[in-house]
């Protein structure tokens, strides 16, 4: 295949097919009619030698072919956009940008209140969108333009994105405030014979907590596991049970708040994003904004008298 001889408009019919899985859909994105991409389509397995597509009961399911190039496509497209973006002032006041985060319930309820307000009051046309996503599909949904930036735990690793330590934080036990069994402090003792709840977004598996007391040679009691952060304070101000927070979080929650009677590792998050939007204007100035909020809201000494 001669680049040449090739309509470059097929590729961004590529990448459409690719995101939507729907030939229909694909039309609604390019503006075009369905029969138009059904067109470009067939030009483009003739240019590659491929069917790139099969239509399955679930919509249009890329072949090995289309697999193998749609990273480069998609950069390819990021690159052509960024080109021309690049060199126009960003201005915030003005902008209908929606920014698309990946990141748990955990990072919205530390992150997102204040960053609202930032972004409420520097880019009042501006939106924000979260969802979360496998980490297995970050790089993809990055490399698409799907998504803006992912925040998540240090297991991300590709040379296609750019990372930095947004919050790096320690764990403690948190409890309801007139917790009749709790004062100051805890110790090993009275944390293992209370019941504690355990949030994770994996349906089984024992957590980071768990293997640190294994190690010891002892676990907790467990009863209650859940896979959302939004409802923990009112479950523990509801009853004995315990839990644990960054410390981050739990300044804010209204608990009873105590050092962990152990060591574990501190929990970490970076904020990625990809490396062909590094010099995008957008992209850079919500960068910025999150470095604010971050220092303004998120920044805390490691004292419990901070909580």
């Amino acid at each position: 295949m001669n680049l040449n001889n090739i309509d470059l408009n097929l590729f961004l019919v590529f990448n459409a097919i690719y995101n939507e899985r729907n030939l229909t859909k694909a039309a609604n994105i390019l503006c075009i009619t369905q029969p138009a991409v059904s067109n470009a389509l067939k030009r483009f397995r003739a240019a590659v030698n491929d069917q790139l597509f099969i239509r399955t009961p679930t919509g249009m399911a890329p072949t090995p072919v289309a697999e193998s190039m749609i990273a480069q496509v998609q950069q390819a497209i990021q690159l052509l956009d960024l080109s021309i973006t690049s060199n126009q002032l960003f201005d915030p006041k003005s902008a209908k940008k929606n920014f698309v985060f990946n990141m748990n319930d955990m990072v919205e309820i530390m992150l997102l209140p204040a960053l609202m307000s930032l972004l409420s009051e520097r880019a009042p046309k501006a939106s924000l969108e979260t969802i979360q996503i496998d980490r297995s599909n970050i790089e993809k949904e990055l490399t698409s333009g799907e998504l803006d930036f992912a925040i998540d735990i240090p297991h991300v690793a590709s040379p296609q994105l750019k990372q930095r330590v947004l919050i790096k934080d320690r764990y403690v036990c948190v409890a309801r405030k007139d917790h009749p069994l709790i004062g100051a402090s805890i110790t090993l003792e009275q944390y293992l014979s209370l019941g504690h709840i355990h949030i994770s977004s994996r349906r089984r598996g024992k957590g980071f907590v768990d293997i640190a007391l294994q190690k010891m040679g002892i676990s907790r009691n467990i009863q209650m596991r859940a896979q959302h952060h939004w409802a923990l304070t009112n479950l523990l101000n509801s009853t004995n049970l315990l839990s644990i927070m960054p410390a981050t979080m739990a300044k804010s929650s209204k608990l009873k708040v105590v050092e962990l009677p152990f060591a574990i590792e501190p929990v970490e998050w970076r904020l990625y994003w990809h490396k062909s939007a590094d010099l995008d204007p957008k992209n850079i100035w919500m960068r910025d904004m999150i470095d604010l909020v971050v220092s303004k809201h998120l920044l805390h000494t490691n004292s419990l008298s901070s909580l």
